[in-house]
């Protein structure tokens, strides 16, 4: 059992987090970049629903998650929490270190928006599909639907 002073960290008079620093070291490295349970929903869904799409193209800014050539569409799958979606309780706020992980939130917000740019300047239609969008197939596959009928 860790010592109450691991447990604590720098929380004193906040939420205190259940784990030890080196648990939650080890939680957050396993976090993916590539074929998240999100993301392979959208291409599951997108494949069900007859696309046909490619996957982390390199040679485009921001290596789009899933890409749609013959539609000029890149999708982007964002996590709640790392993107910070606006309004939604996955993207809730670390109590320890605060000013750190506002850095890296703004760090990441800001390289969003400059993909986006980048690709809209370059032709694609850019779309991001949030993690809390991707749990209700039948409302993905919807929104899927809808912008990709546009884009026809």
């Amino acid at each position: 059992m860790p010592r109450l002073s691991e447990r604590i960290g720098t929380s004193i008079g906040f939420q205190m987090d259940h784990l030890t620093a080196a648990a939650r070291r080890d939680l957050m490295g396993r976090i993916r970049g590539q074929d998240t349970a999100p993301e392979m929903r959208v291409r599951r869904v997108l494949h069900r629903l007859g696309f046909r799409f490619r996957v982390h193209r390199r040679d485009l800014p921001g290596t789009p998650d899933v890409l749609l050539p013959r539609y000029k569409t890149a999708i982007f799958v964002h996590g709640c929490f790392w993107h910070r979606h606006p309004g939604c309780k996955r993207a809730s706020q670390p109590v320890t270190n605060t000013e750190k992980w506002k850095q890296k939130f703004v760090r990441n917000i800001e390289r969003d928006r400059i993909v986006e740019r980048e690709l809209s300047a370059l032709g694609w239609a850019v779309t991001v599909i949030w993690e809390c969008e991707a749990t209700n197939e039948e409302a993905l596959s919807k929104k899927l639907l809808l912008l990709l009928k546009g884009s026809r």
